[in-house]
């Protein structure tokens, strides 16, 4: 099968993955009442699914060891099954175990779609290959999110796990039957700790995954709190949240499409800084943008497009740092975009109640400082 149609279908499967990993953050407060607990204990959820994506590296590098192919259907599998369970026994309990499951799922397929991509597209064209599959980041809340909404809306809050796991199981055929078994781009490694090793020990890689960690930490901070930020400032309810979503969603998918036409023509290092520090200025304009409902809308804009600015230039250029072992490198940057959301998850819900919004976005800010201070590690060669 052509590699244009696999990067389509890649697509089509990560909005599925990234609305159920994304469907929390709008709807935290709906979750919460609906399983009558308040919201922070629904946040230690969250940091809890985000603290076991620190141990990413250790599964998803199979798809150094085991092949592409299997890292892939692996994910899905595991998806599915997280999913699965809550759909079948809705419950604070379950809802845990699929908000786990469902993100270890999707790190485990991101890591095998990434370095299979890596190994197949030439570096100076990767940032539009991989941009086109982080459009699925975006499509999960432009499309899925106010479904979602919809959804708990009309038949309550397990049917999306239902539902999208349904697509998801179905998915899982397409993608044993387009994969091909035999990968002569990529030779299985003996042993994961050489690779390991070849990662941890590397600097620039080090401070690569570094940015996925600041990066990450400063978009949670705003993620988490977000929704009840716009409840408490204007009132704003379900169906008006799922707007608020595909908004968000749109000004993403400018993020993607800026990465798609200048990225690799700027340069991925440099490109990476200037979504940083478009981002530092989001943040601390979003307490004034608030002051009205549209003023609101247009900060969170330019917040969500600088932030996919970043992490879609980040992408191709973690792929080309160790290339001899590119789904642990993959997976090790994943771990730092867990990490860095675990530190956000765990402050911005007391920050928000504690000292208000404007604390939060001075933290974005600060956190944005610090991966533009570790991007001046990263090697030359990488541009």
């Amino acid at each position: 099968m052509q590699l244009s149609l696999q990067i389509i279908i890649f697509t089509f499967l990560r909005i599925i993955l990234n609305t159920i990993h994304r469907m929390v953050y709008p709807f935290l407060g709906v979750f919460a009442r609906s399983l009558g607990v308040d919201i922070n204990t629904l946040s230690l959820v969250v940091t809890s699914r985000s603290a076991i994506g620190i141990l990413i590296p250790f599964i998803s590098s199979m798809a150094d060891q085991r092949g592409r192919r299997f890292g892939m259907l692996a994910g899905i599998a595991t998806f599915v099954l997280g999913v699965g369970i809550v759909a079948v026994a809705p419950s604070l309990v379950t809802l845990s175990v699929a908000l786990i499951l469902a993100l270890v799922g999707k790190y485990i397929f991101d890591t095998a779609m990434q370095a299979y991509l890596g190994d197949r597209v030439p570096y100076k064209k990767r940032g539009l290959a991989l941009a086109v599959t982080e459009t699925s980041w975006s499509l999960a809340f432009i499309a899925g999110i106010p479904l979602t909404g919809y959804l708990i809306h009309t038949y309550g809050w397990p049917t999306p796990y239902a539902f999208f796991g349904g697509l998801g199981l179905f998915m899982l055929g397409i993608l044993w039957r387009i994969i091909p078994r035999e990968d002569a781009h990529h030779t299985p490694a003996e042993s994961p700790w050489a690779h390991f090793r070849q990662v941890i020990t590397n600097i620039p890689a080090l401070a690569g995954i570094s940015i996925a960690l600041w990066a990450s930490a400063a978009n949670e901070l705003v993620n988490l709190v977000f929704g009840v930020w716009l409840e408490d400032s204007f009132g704003l309810r379900i169906a008006a949240l799922g707007v608020v979503a595909a908004i968000i969603g749109v000004s993403e998918l400018g993020g993607e499409g800026l990465v798609a036409l200048f990225t690799d023509r700027l340069g991925k290092p440099r490109a990476l800084a200037l979504g940083l520090a478009g981002n530092a200025a989001a943040a601390l304009a979003l307490p004034f943008a608030g002051q009205t409902e549209w003023g609101a809308m247009l900060g969170l804009l330019f917040f969500y497009i600088t932030f996919e600015f970043i992490m879609v230039s980040h992408v191709p250029l973690m792929t080309e740092v160790v290339p001899g072992a590119r789904a642990t490198v993959m997976s090790f940057n994943l771990a730092g975009h867990s990490l860095g959301r675990v530190l956000g998850a765990l402050l911005a819900a007391f920050l928000y109640q504690s000292f208000g919004f404007g604390a939060v976005t001075v933290l974005a800010v600060m956190f944005n400082i610090f991966g533009l201070l570790a991007l001046r590690r990263l090697g030359p060669g990488l541009h």
